[in-house]
């Protein structure tokens, strides 16, 4: 299975944050892009260098009117400690923890070890993927390529 092209829509989803809200993918259509970070595993040290990533380019990618969502398969409980030992995340991380890697398959990015790649896709306001990359699981993807991306859907 690879990773869905760019072009391709979005298939929606519905996740829990680790505080147990629900965030929906198409709850941003006509009003921001999103980008989706896929992440092997919480406390691990690449992730654990990635995710805060998005928090300190926070303003970057708001300019750019875009949401940052991270995707994992841990329990919501093992995100939110995840989250609490780094100091505190500003954008949302969500559970695909059951049915297990789900939303991960549907992006073509869940590995048969039964977590997904480290992946990121650009999706535009209207719900089409417009960039998507797996990065090898020992390097975080670059978010200037990312915000790059972004500058060409204005």
């Amino acid at each position: 299975m690879s990773a869905l092209a760019p072009g391709t829509p979005a298939p929606n989803f519905t996740l829990k944050n680790f505080d147990g809200m629900e965030v929906t993918l198409s709850q941003f259509r006509g009003r921001k892009n999103v980008v989706l970070a896929f992440f092997p595993l919480a406390f691990t040290p690449v992730c654990s260098c990635q995710i805060p990533s998005y928090r300190d380019d926070l303003d970057r990618f708001e300019s750019s009117d875009c949401q940052v969502l991270a995707i994992g398969i841990g329990h919501t409980a093992a995100h939110k400690a995840w989250v609490e030992s780094l100091g505190g995340v500003t954008i949302p991380v969500l559970s695909d923890f059951y049915p297990h890697g789900e939303v991960a398959k549907k992006y073509g990015v869940l590995r048969e070890e039964g977590f997904p790649e480290r992946a990121v896709f650009l999706v535009d306001k209207q719900g089409v993927i417009r960039y998507s990359f797996v990065s090898e699981l020992r390097r975080q993807p670059d978010n200037q390529i990312l915000l790059e991306e972004l500058g060409k859907l204005r």
